[in-house]
């Protein structure tokens, strides 16, 4: 059972899609790097927070379901339409905000107690102004981790250093410069920096790199690579 426990959180912290595990109530008690780099934060500063503070369900319907579901003992997996920013909560009235579906899994190890809940974010558009209306024309915004992240990469910082920089793990490094090329259509980590800088994400004519908006550079800390 250890072993297969052990084998588990490996897994789940490697997989790329943002991933938690909550009580039956909210309170997350695991979240993967992926989960974490949402919010610019590492996966342990996720525990002991409710997902309904860091999410906002947009259907109320969607939301009594999995609660009714909960209270019935059914094991099913149910879609939750929400938006969310990169600071954590859409409540704070500034940056970007997100739009995507938490799928909502009931777990159990057959205790008798109520079950918890697996719980995996798919994204469904990419960032608007903050509120509720039509997507702002304007650079492309990313959250700061992702932007120390992409500064970091732009002065030629590896993976590994980047992570000790920014208190990721490399896991959690790798999930935000994918995201970002995928989102960009980048092939490789040199057009994904030359996109930010053509996007404005990267302050031009600065070194070192620096994320647009910043009050100054990335720490100089690790080795460049």
């Amino acid at each position: 059972m250890v072993s297969w426990r052990n084998r588990f959180l490996v897994l789940f912290d490697r997989m790329p899609l943002p991933l938690a595990l909550c009580s039956a109530d909210g309170g997350i008690g695991l979240a993967n790097p992926a989960m974490g780099a949402e919010f610019g934060r590492t996966a342990g500063q996720l525990v002991g927070r409710n997902i309904l503070e860091l999410f906002r369900p947009q259907a109320s319907a969607q939301l009594d379901r999995i609660t009714e579901a909960l209270h019935l003992g059914r094991r099913s997996r149910y879609p939750l339409t929400v938006r969310w920013t990169a600071g954590g909560t859409v409540c704070e009235g500034n940056g970007a905000v997100y739009e995507g579906e938490l799928m909502v899994d009931p777990v159990s190890e057959d205790t008798g107690g109520p079950p918890g809940l697996l719980v995996m974010l798919r994204r469904t558009d990419a960032a608007r102004a903050a509120g509720d209306g039509p997507p702002a024309h304007r650079p492309p915004e990313v959250g700061p981790m992702a932007g120390r992240i992409l500064a970091l990469a732009a002065a030629g910082h590896t993976t590994a250093a980047i992570a000790r920089t920014v208190g990721l793990t490399v896991d959690g490094v790798t999930y935000h410069l994918t995201q970002l090329s995928r989102r960009w259509r980048a092939p490789n980590r040199a057009a994904l920096v030359a996109r930010a800088y053509a996007l404005g994400v990267l302050v031009p004519g600065q070194w070192p790199p620096v994320p647009a908006g910043d009050g100054g550079p990335p720490p100089a800390e690790g080795a460049a690579g």
